[in-house]
């Protein structure tokens, strides 16, 4: 038994020299080193998480095959992640921006919708109205030869608007329709409705009758000029509206010319178009009409041929001078640039 023990006792001893030697050794390590060890020792369990954040579909144990599938699914995912977009439908219109606060543009061959922006929002129409007023003087079938005179009950007192045409102006009722169309004159629109048969108030009436007949559920007028900001319609209504108004040769006629020279007492006055686009080379317009009072902002509707097909554009509520056109422009190369999906009809 005793040397046996001692055996065990000189064992130990020899032990606890060694673990003594290792404490001493580890002790004489410089700081820089330790640091440098220490980092090493940090690194694995990192590199092991991102395995297995990279592989979350399949979470990584562990085992050069296992990180291997982990790190070959971060390419893949970064691939599809930024795989080329394919170009943007009409659908979505990401690339197309328009200022005016409601809009709305139709395929008039089909009905398809191609762009709409608060297209069911009621709001003043101002001089939009007038392809009302012309559709009602028109309905009523008068003799355009006859001739009309602007009287005191035909100026402005809504707004205080000014017109070229005096009280006593005498012209025919087709030049009333072409001024009022194609100048935007708001004694001109006035001089109609009050040789209505039954006056101004039975004029309105039928304005508001065509308007339910032609199911402008958002639509009212109040007056034939548009100058009273009770005038009201949608964008969605409004090519119902465009649409109707383009069956009327002489309105398709009238509201697209560019320029008119009218004998007024006796003296040639140059009337001009209110929409410019309408002496565009670039733009084929079978229909047009402006629009403008602070309630309603600046206001445009066209029927107009893009891409060989009739396309309805409303603008409605546009900010600043040239806004409505540059909307009108923006429209036209996106629609000329774009394939067209189809979707759903307007009403």
């Amino acid at each position: 038994m005793k040397p046996l023990l001692s055996k065990m006792l000189i064992l130990l001893a020899s032990l606890g020299l060694l673990s003594t030697a290792m404490s001493v050794e580890a002790r004489s390590i410089p700081k820089s080193k330790k640091a440098i060890v220490a980092k090493k020792v940090q690194k694995k369990p990192a590199t092991s998480l991102r395995l297995r954040a990279v592989g979350s579909a399949r979470v990584v144990k562990g085992g050069k095959k296992a990180a291997a599938k982990a790190t070959v699914a971060t390419p893949v995912a970064r691939q599809v992640r930024h795989r080329p977009v394919a170009p943007v439908s009409m659908d979505e219109a990401r690339d197309l921006v328009v200022e005016s606060a409601s809009a709305l543009v139709i395929d008039q061959s089909s009905g398809a919708v191609l762009y709409e922006k608060n297209a069911a929002a009621q709001v003043p129409i101002a001089s939009i109205t007038k392809l009302m007023t012309a559709m009602v003087a028109l309905d009523a079938k008068p003799g355009l030869t006859e001739t009309l005179s602007v009287g005191e009950d035909d100026v402005d007192v809504v707004k205080g608007t000014r017109s070229r045409l005096q009280v006593g102006t005498r012209l025919s009722r087709e030049e009333m329709l072409r001024l009022a169309l194609m100048a935007s004159e708001n004694r001109a629109a006035s001089t109609l409705s009050r040789h209505y048969p039954g006056g101004r108030s039975a004029f309105v009436a039928a304005m508001n009758r065509k308007a339910t007949e032609l199911g402008l559920t958002d639509t009212h007028f109040k007056d034939p000029t548009g100058l009273n900001p009770a005038n009201v319609s949608s964008a969605r209504d409004l090519t119902r509206l465009v649409a109707a108004a383009h069956g009327y040769p002489l309105i398709r006629q009238f509201s697209t010319t560019p320029d008119y020279e009218v004998n007024i007492a006796g003296r040639p006055r140059a009337f001009h178009n209110t929409n410019s686009l309408v002496k565009s080379d670039g733009w084929e317009i079978s229909l047009s009409k402006t629009g403008y009072i602070n309630e309603a902002g600046k206001c445009l509707v066209m029927q107009a041929w893009l891409n060989n097909k009739p396309m309805i554009i409303v603008l409605l509520d546009s900010w600043g001078r040239l806004t409505r056109i540059g909307d009108a422009n923006r429209i036209k190369r996106w629609i000329e640039s774009a394939s067209l999906p189809q979707r759903r009809g307007v009403g």
